[in-house]
């Protein structure tokens, strides 16, 4: 998996940060690291465990203890500082940085910017603009739809049905967030978040048809620029061999950039209506993660609470239909 990285100019843009001093253009300073750091313990002179590749943000305290440090002392510690040449310093509060701190930072071409927000609130920002912009990511072949507030990531091999069933989705008040690929970023240890690359944003195809805008064709609110994955539907064609679930008793998972996600085998054959189909399964999708199962409330409304009897009697129930 690469290493991806955000310019300065974007944060910049992004989070209203003002430059007070930067080595070269914004947009050539990149920022790969995600995590930050406040540079209390290597202004005290312990740096055993400091990366450069971190930004820093000086906040009010750090920038009070240095000041009533005694000048010599003071040049020592900044020098220290910033010999690790740092990608990114932060000043927040929009205090004014003494005047050592900007000649230090021109000797070791370090980028100094400063924040007009308090400390916490430059902290958080900087924290979930990086946590998205440098996530790790993949583009996965799908089809990426928002359906009663539920990601729905459409899986499948070319031509089963896809794009149609997002085009009938639209049509029903539900989103396209991306058609044919999607990127896939993981931007929590427990939260993905699908968008569409791009040059593609917008577009569905339509085999028969062509390409289609569908934001020009349905409006804005047909489509959305990102959305969390909630669940994955693999749409694969009717096999009469195959043994399909029919209680939906028990999430079956599959793993995206490490973390699970629910997902359901739909098969697709003439007849079955697939987007309200989808509908119902998003629904009964956040049902389950509110904690109420429908196929467990049948199996002990038939007096079926043991697990192990449950699972053989199910079978000969569900059987004999």
């Amino acid at each position: 998996m690469g290493k991806y990285s955000v310019s300065l100019e974007k944060m910049m843009n992004e989070l209203s940060l003002e430059i007070i001093y930067s080595p070269k253009e914004p947009s050539e300073i990149l920022i790969c690291a995600q995590e930050i750091n406040r540079p209390g313990l290597i202004l005290t002179g312990f740096d055993d465990y400091f990366d450069a590749e971190r930004v820093q943000l000086f906040g009010l305290s750090e920038l009070m203890y240095i000041l009533q440090l005694e000048e010599k002392q003071r040049k020592a510690s900044f020098e220290k500082f910033f010999s690790k040449r740092p990608v990114l310093v932060v000043i927040t509060r929009d205090q004014t940085p003494p005047d050592i701190m900007v000649e230090l930072a021109k000797k070791y071409e370090v980028p100094l910017v400063k924040s007009a927000d308090g400390t916490s609130s430059v902290m958080s920002a900087v924290i979930a603009y990086l946590g998205v912009e440098l996530a790790p990511r993949i583009t996965r072949h799908g089809v990426l739809v928002e359906v009663y507030g539920e990601g729905v990531l459409l899986t499948g091999d070319s031509g089963v049905g896809k794009s149609e069933t997002a085009l009938e989705l639209i049509k029903r008040g539900h989103r396209l967030i991306a058609d044919d690929a999607v990127e896939i970023k993981r931007v929590s240890n427990k939260t993905l978040v699908g968008s569409a690359p791009d040059n593609i944003r917008h577009f569905i195809e339509l085999r028969g048809v062509g390409v289609l805008n569908a934001r020009r064709l349905f409006g804005m609110g047909s489509v959305k620029l990102t959305e969390k994955i909630d669940m994955v539907i693999e749409m694969e064609p009717w096999d009469n061999d195959k043994v399909y679930d029919r209680l939906g008793l028990d999430n079956e998972y599959t793993e995206i950039l490490g973390i699970e996600v629910p997902i359901s085998v739909v098969p697709v054959k003439p007849g079955r209506n697939l987007s309200i189909i989808i509908e119902a399964a998003a629904m009964n999708n956040r049902q389950k993660k509110m904690g109420y199962n429908a196929a467990r409330e049948l199996l002990n409304s038939l007096g079926m609470t043991d697990d192990v009897k449950a699972t053989k009697k199910e079978l000969e129930f569900w059987n004999e239909y």
